[in-house]
């Protein structure tokens, strides 16, 4: 069971409501599964996992039917009412035990130290606070704990990334559910006191041209162990 305690502030159930980005984010993200070889990544996100795993910003569970059976349970926050609907759903058809809590990253209602490994995938491009959602996942990872990340952010040349922060300061966000698309997370992960393991940037899709989107990373990184920075 998820231990419910000891996060670092209080929210409501609903800290996030985005019900009609939920209603086509819910659709489009099953065609991408296999159009976009969603699917593919999302099973290298995962591979190599066990014991207790925490996944911020679950969505509606498309991950869950990834997770390796050495992992022993899955705790996965997930603020947005509709979506979160969707991953209960996703759990119950789960190989491993998954545990759908509400709650928001800048506030996760679990305990310290509380996690081998923390997943988050396509979610701090949408929080409304990077560095606090990030200290919550340290907090909440033993030392030595493992981070899997799969994220978009800025990329491209001069000219795309002026592009995508126009759109971050006008029409995206409100279209799309809070998500910003020239944020760097790699470099949120190092400023978070996270060391960087071994990851890669690709184009999604990777064929046709480059959207803002497209800007992809897919990697790992850790908490430091007592007595590191």
């Amino acid at each position: 069971m998820a231990l419910r305690s000891g996060g670092s502030g209080r929210v409501a159930r609903d800290a996030v409501h985005h019900p009609l980005f939920a209603r086509y984010y819910a659709r489009l993200s099953l065609a991408a599964e296999t159009r976009l070889g969603m699917a593919g990544v999302r099973e290298r996100l995962l591979t190599g996992l066990s014991g207790r795993v925490i996944e911020i910003g679950a969505g509606n569970g498309l991950n869950f039917a990834h997770y390796p059976g050495p992992v022993a349970e899955v705790v996965a926050i997930e603020p947005e009412r509709r979506l979160r609907r969707a991953a209960v759903e996703a759990a119950l058809r789960a190989e491993v035990p998954v545990d759908v809590v509400p709650g928001a990253a800048e506030a996760l209602p679990v305990k310290s130290e509380a996690f081998d490994a923390a997943v988050v995938s396509l979610v701090l491009c949408s929080v409304r606070d990077v560095p606090r959602a990030l200290g919550e996942v340290r907090r909440v990872l033993r030392p030595g704990g493992v981070v899997r990340f799969f994220e978009h952010g800025q990329g491209g040349g001069p000219v795309m990334r002026a592009a995508q922060r126009t759109l971050d300061r006008t029409v995206w966000p409100p279209l799309a559910g809070g998500c910003h698309l020239a944020r760097d997370p790699v470099a949120a992960l190092r400023d978070a006191g996270f060391e960087l393991g071994p990851y890669r940037s690709f184009l999604l899709p990777d064929r046709g041209p480059a959207l803002p989107t497209s800007f992809c990373v897919l990697g790992s990184a850790w908490r430091p162990g007592h007595g590191e920075r």
